[in-house]
C-alpha cells in the first residue's frame, strides 16, 4: 500500500485522516524526562501540523534544547519522505543518518505499518518516537521544558483558558484544519460539498469572533492561534486553488486577513514559514490532484504591511 494511501482512509468519498500511534509524554518523572539536547524533531515545512511543533519550539526559545531535521518537499508515494540537503532547508538525517522518514518509524517499530507522518518527536538516549500527534507534542513544548527555555514565562495553554481554547480547538479542527484536507481528497461531489460548506461556515464563525477579540480564545494568544494561523498562512497559497476551496480567500476576509499578518509579523514566526516549500510539495505531490505537478509563480502576500489588530 501505497504512503499517501495508508495515510488515508475513505468512506463513500469522504477523507479522514488516521489517528496517530505514537503517544509518550516528556514529563519531569516519566520514561521521557525533559533534557537538553536529548529530542529531536522531523518536520516539514509543507505541513501545517509539522509546522505547529516548529513555532512553538521558535516562541518558546527552545531552538538550542530540541534539534531539528527538515524533510524533501516532495512527498513520493510509495517512498514517503525523503531526506537530504538542499538549499531551500531539507536537510539530511543528522540523528540516525536515515534517506527516508519511513526508516525512523521502523527503528522505533519494526512492525509499524500506518503512514509515515511529520512531525516526528524523537527520543535520541531511548532511539525510539516520542510522539507523532502535533497536538500533544505542543503542549508537551510549552510546558515540560521551561527550565530550558529562554521564554518560559509564555504559556500557550493558560489553565484559566484552557475549557475554551479546547472548544475552540475541537471546531477549528474538524471544520478548517481537516476542513481544507476533506474538500481537497474529497473523491466524490457529495463529500466535497459537505466539506466546503463546513469549511466557509467555520471561517465565518472566526471572521465573527476575531471582529470582537483580538484572538480566539478572548485577548491572549494561544495555542489556538497557532494551530489555525498555520492553516490560514496556506489557505491563499495553495488551499484556495489546489483544494478548490475557493470561495473566499483571506484576505477577503477583514478581520482574519489583519490576525493573520499579525501573527506572521510576531518576532520568529516567519522563520518558521517557508512559501516555497508550501507550494513545491502541495502541487508537486498531489499528483492525483495535479497531474502535470505545475507549481503556480503567485500569488502575491503581503504579509508585511502594517496590521490593524490594534485598533
Amino acid at each position: 500500500m501505497s504512503t499517501w494511501a495508508k495515510a488515508t482512509e475513505f468512506t463513500s468519498g469522504a477523507y479522514k485522516r488516521q489517528e496517530r500511534t505514537f503517544r509518550s509524554w516528556i514529563k519531569s518523572d516519566g520514561e521521557f524526562p525533559p533534557e537538553k539536547d536529548r529530542y529531536h524533531l522531523y518536520v516539514s515545512y509543507a505541513c501545517p501540523w509539522a509546522c505547529r511543533t516548529l513555532t512553538v519550539r521558535k516562541l518558546k526559545g527552545l531552538e538550542e534544547i530540541i534539534s531539528v531535521n527538515v524533510v524533501d518537499t516532495f512527498l513520493e508515494k510509495e517512498v514517503g519522505w525523503t531526506l537530504m540537503e538542499k538549499d531551500d532547508g531539507s536537510t539530511p538525517d543528522t540523528v540516525n543518518g536515515f534517506k527516508h522518514l519511513k526508516e525512523i518509524y521502523y527503528k522505533a517499530d519494526p512492525n509499524y505499518d500506518q503512514s509515515f507522518t511529520v512531525p516526528v518527536l524523537w527520543d535520541k538516549k531511548k532511539s525510539t518516537i516520542v510522539s507523532n500527534e502535533s497536538s500533544e507534542i505542543i503542549r508537551m513544548l510549552n510546558s515540560e521544558f521551561n527550565d530550558f527555555a529562554k521564554n518560559p514565562q509564555l504559556d500557550l495553554y493558560p489553565e484559566a483558558l484552557r475549557p475554551k481554547i479546547d472548544e475552540v480547538n475541537a471546531w477549528v479542527y474538524d471544520g478548517i484544519n481537516n476542513g481544507v484536507y476533506k474538500c481537497g481528497f474529497a473523491q466524490k461531489q457529495e463529500a466535497f460539498d459537505q466539506a466546503y460548506a463546513n469549511l466557509f461556515s467555520s471561517m465565518d464563525r472566526v471572521e465573527d469572533i476575531l471582529s470582537k477579540n483580538r484572538y480566539l480564545a478572548g485577548n491572549q494568544f494561544t495555542e489556538a492561534d497557532v494551530r489555525l494561523f498555520q492553516t490560514l498562512i496556506r489557505h491563499d497559497l495553495v488551499y484556495h486553488t489546489h483544494f478548490k476551496c475557493n470561495k473566499m480567500r483571506i484576505v477577503d476576509y477583514p478581520n482574519m486577513w489583519e490576525y493573520v499578518k499579525e501573527i506572521y509579523q510576531m518576532p520568529g514566526i516567519k522563520d518558521v514559514v517557508n512559501f516555497d516549500h508550501i507550494k513545491k510539495h502541495y502541487y508537486a505531490s498531489h499528483r492525483h490532484i495535479n497531474p502535470f505537478g505545475i507549481i503556480p509563480a503567485g500569488p502575491v502576500l503581503h504579509l508585511e504591511v502594517p496590521h490593524k489588530r490594534g485598533q
